[in-house]
């Protein structure tokens, strides 16, 4: 009796399989290698390709072969001598070791990804410090016969109008960027437009309750701050990058208060401020002036803030990633369109017809002859499926460490908010009568600035902080660490708070009252310079659960948005009060006392381990 083809020689049929798969694992290593270096231009996600699946046609096994590794010079060989049959990675070329490599900014990874981050976070802070150059001075022109303390709580309340709705809405654009449907990418797109429509409504106002509806608007649309605080913690997989990662969003506030008061400053008022311009018989207003800047005299620097936010937008849609665990396998059409048209702007020549790596997984299969090739018809995402994860409900997310956190979080942006607010009322308060002093806590008034020279005197602060963030503060975080920088730093502010009042009874005289205010100014900077992004990493840090870290930093950022809605509405009438009581010291030493108060706080809390994700982890998925 004969056998079957199938039974007649079952080792040569074996051999035969085994060398077809020898062959196919070969040449997509070959071929994905070669893709890789013409590709090095793409997107960092488009170069974190996952396994290669090799299909049998004539059988369900299947195998998974990984990319072809890449040498480079910061990789070298490492072997294993010890014999073990679990390691299929002999003479590989693998990473040095972690701790060889020291942590510099440009060994930061997904490089691009945080540019569009910063660029996203910079208009924001840019707006604000622009808009409270001229606040005060717009505030006046609807009503000026108002007095200056009535102009001080306007301010007040206006900025805090701003924050109090997002302390109303923070937790649930949290909660809309932890849902699969949503995602952190949309809520960070409406944010942007929310602000950029607010910015252009704002300059064209022309009364303080119309001011207040725009301001309130974009408060509701806008919870930016929370929902980036998400994206780079899951950008930066490693937790030894946070320390500058997470220094991203606080530097680009010091970046804005460098720009905005400048832009906001000279640009407010432009037919006054720039009237060979834009003044009757200019070279643009013609014979009666430009015509709009004169019925709307601080809209010129809210259209500028708005075409900046505008672009980060842009930005954002063509160039960020998604990250949420199940929202990034969605198709994203912006991102598809920004390659689109970086492939298009580079026009870089292709001679073949590259295999598709994605973080998709998308996989190669061959037929029942090895020299046939083919790419699916369906991407990966309708295969491979990420894991179900159960979230854990909102109540637990409440230990005693994270609510502590989150409590040393709202102190810590209270006075900090309070005295952004005072400072831009108490430099251009007129200044009080010399014969007005009685005693040494006894007295009034403010700087007298002009919005030219408040632009100056607030850009200060962001002279003064950049560098320190930029140098300073790394190394000294590193050294100390999170929680120790912050307990060490903290008390720098309460110092400054208790000396701002007293620049008002020096002499005026600029070079004295000058390098006086600069010394003040600097102990709060070098503070906040170490303690916001202290921060921020602690309350990433008390997060233990993927799932739910959209929803801890919505939380904190409509905690934050509470203290900064107190802050400043408490700080404006206490101030409004110093002023018409001859005390204008009252409230900044009252601010002294409640930052005191939240560095003894700091001692009750631990920093967490947070969620720390390995450079080599992949997805387990068959």
């Amino acid at each position: 009796m004969g056998s079957s083809p199938q039974t007649q020689n079952p080792g040569q049929d074996r051999q035969d399989r085994d060398a077809h798969l020898a062959l196919a694992s070969q040449r997509a290593s070959e071929l994905i290698g070669y893709h890789a270096d013409l590709s090095s231009t793409e997107s960092d996600t488009d170069l974190e390709s996952d396994d290669t699946a090799i299909f049998e046609s004539d059988s369900q096994a299947t195998r998974r072969l990984e990319s072809a590794p890449l040498i480079t010079n910061h990789r070298r060989l490492h072997s294993t001598d010890e014999g073990d049959g679990d390691h299929d990675h002999d003479g590989v070329l693998g990473p040095i070791k972690d701790e060889e490599k020291p942590i510099t900014w440009s060994s930061l990874p997904k490089k691009g990804q945080l540019a569009i981050l910063t660029l996203a976070r910079l208009s924001e802070p840019l707006t604000q410090t622009s808009l409270q150059a001229y606040m005060f001075y717009q505030l006046k022109s609807f009503d000026p016969s108002l007095p200056d303390s009535k102009i001080s709580a306007q301010a007040g309340i206006l900025q805090g109008s701003f924050t109090a709705a997002q302390f109303i809405t923070a937790v649930w654009w949290g909660r809309l960027a932890d849902a699969e449907w949503m995602g952190r990418k949309r809520v960070l797109l409406i944010g942007l437009m929310g602000t950029c429509l607010s910015c252009v409504g704002f300059g064209f106002s022309r009364s303080f309750a119309t001011a207040m509806v725009f301001r309130t608007l974009g408060g509701i649309l806008n919870s930016n701050v929370g929902v980036m605080r998400t994206l780079i913690a899951e950008i930066i997989a490693e937790k030894k990058y946070q320390s500058r990662a997470f220094l991203l969003l606080p530097m680009c506030f010091n970046i804005g208060v460098i720009i905005g008061p400048i832009l906001g400053g000279s640009l407010a008022d432009p037919i006054n401020s720039f009237p060979q311009f834009f003044g009757p018989g200019s070279i643009l207003g013609g014979k009666d002036g430009v015509w709009w800047m004169q019925r709307w005299p601080y809209a010129l620097p809210n259209l500028l803030s708005a075409v900046f936010i505008f672009a980060s937008f842009l930005a954002v849609f063509l160039g960020l990633d998604e990250t949420h665990e199940i929202a990034r396998y969605r198709r994203d059409w912006g991102r598809k369109l920004g390659k689109r048209l970086t492939r298009a702007w580079t026009r870089r020549p292709r001679h073949y017809r590259p295999l598709t790596r994605s973080r998709d997984d998308e996989s190669i299969y061959t037929d029942d002859s090895v020299g046939t090739w083919s790419t699916p018809s369906s991407p990966a995402r309708s295969r491979v499926h990420p894991r179900p994860h159960k979230k854990i409900g909102f109540r637990q997310i409440w230990t005693r460490n994270v609510i502590l956190t989150l409590v040393a979080h709202f102190l810590l942006a209270f006075h900090t908010s309070a005295f952004n607010s005072m400072t831009f009322v108490f430099l251009p308060a007129p200044r009080a009568p010399e014969n007005s002093q009685r005693g040494l806590f006894h007295f009034g008034g403010g700087l007298g600035l002009p919005s030219s020279r408040v632009g100056l005197a607030t850009a200060i602060i962001g002279f003064i902080g950049l560098p320190l963030q930029i140098f300073l503060y790394p190394r000294i975080q590193t050294k100390l660490g999170t929680l120790t920088s912050f307990r060490t730093f903290l008390p720098f502010s309460p110092i400054a708070y208790v000396l701002m009042p007293f620049l008002v009874i020096l002499p005026r005289i600029p070079w004295i009252v000058w390098p006086s205010f600069t010394f003040v100014v600097s102990l709060q900077v070098i503070s906040r310079t170490f303690i916001l992004p202290a921060a921020i990493i602690l309350v990433n840090n008390c997060v233990t659960d993927p799932s739910v870290l959209g929803t801890v930093h919505g939380v904190a950022q409509s905690i934050s948005s509470g203290a900064r809605t107190l802050g400043p509405f408490l700080g404006g009438w206490g101030l409004g009060l110093g002023l018409e009581n001859n005390m204008v010291g009252a409230v900044w030493w009252a601010l002294a006392v409640e930052s005191l108060f939240g560095w003894v706080m700091l001692w009750s809390i631990s920093e967490g381990k947070g969620i720390e994700r390995k450079k080599d982890e992949t997805e387990e998925e068959e």
